[in-house]
């Protein structure tokens, strides 16, 4: 159970956008991708000492906010000769041909068929999604037979705000928007969602777990956060 709730603010405090408040033990503060600043806290939390905790953090705050607006602006794809497409963490121009006798090619560039430039943008998120659940799934079960972690099924979403998420049976889902992620920020998210299935809070037993089968989660998690613009179509 979760309650929100809209906050006012002073013209010299920092702005809290938003306060929800759950069952949850401790407090987390959270930039988005708008800059908004939200507090997540226990329902007893008093607001003074939230108010308080801002402050002391206002340094951090204003940090990430910058760190966010400076990241770039996304623009939708034109399906042009020569724009850059991801995968794997690669830039592949693509290039609009006639003789190809399949909708989506991947060599040095990636070929598409002139006749399917009206449903370029569609049949380019089915190509992604089938080599996504392809490699996805190869490394998922990778991991799992390391780890002992094991998914009852795998997934392949549309979700635009989440690159995966772990469902309450086990089973884990992903964005196919993560194939264009380089392998090692795949490996990040597969490997975070799998620690999901024992540990289902971001308490710090979850993090301990993620660090011990990726001690440079850190980093794998940074691209994440400021590509989030290069994954668009």
């Amino acid at each position: 159970m979760n309650c929100i709730f809209g906050v006012k603010e002073r013209m010299d405090e920092i702005k809290i956008d938003k306060v929800i408040r759950s069952y949850r033990k401790t407090i987390a503060l959270v930039i988005t991708q708008d800059t908004a600043l939200v507090i997540r806290a226990p329902f007893h939390t008093p607001f003074e000492y939230i108010r308080n905790l801002v402050d002391k953090k206002r340094f951090w705050i204003n940090r990430k906010q910058e760190e966010i607006r400076k990241r770039p602006i996304a623009k939708p794809k034109e399906f042009v000769n020569g724009e850059g497409f991801l995968f794997l963490g690669r830039s592949y121009k693509l290039e609009i041909v006639d003789d190809l006798h399949t909708d989506i090619e991947l060599k040095d560039t990636l070929r598409i068929s002139r006749n399917r430039l009206p449903e370029a943008k569609e049949k380019l998120i089915a190509w992604y999604k089938e080599r996504a659940l392809e490699k996805i799934r190869e490394r998922c079960e990778w991991y799992a037979r390391l780890t002992g972690y094991k998914p009852t099924s795998i997934k392949i979403t549309g979700a635009k705000r989440r690159w995966g998420s772990c469902g309450p049976r086990g089973t884990l889902n992903f964005s196919w928007r993560l194939i264009m992620a380089p392998l090692e920020v795949v490996d990040y998210v597969i490997v975070h969602e799998l620690v999901h299935l024992e540990e289902k809070s971001h308490a710090k037993r979850f993090w301990n777990k993620v660090r011990t089968i990726l001690h440079d989660y850190e980093k794998r998690e940074k691209w994440l956060k400021e590509n989030k613009a290069a994954v668009i179509l």
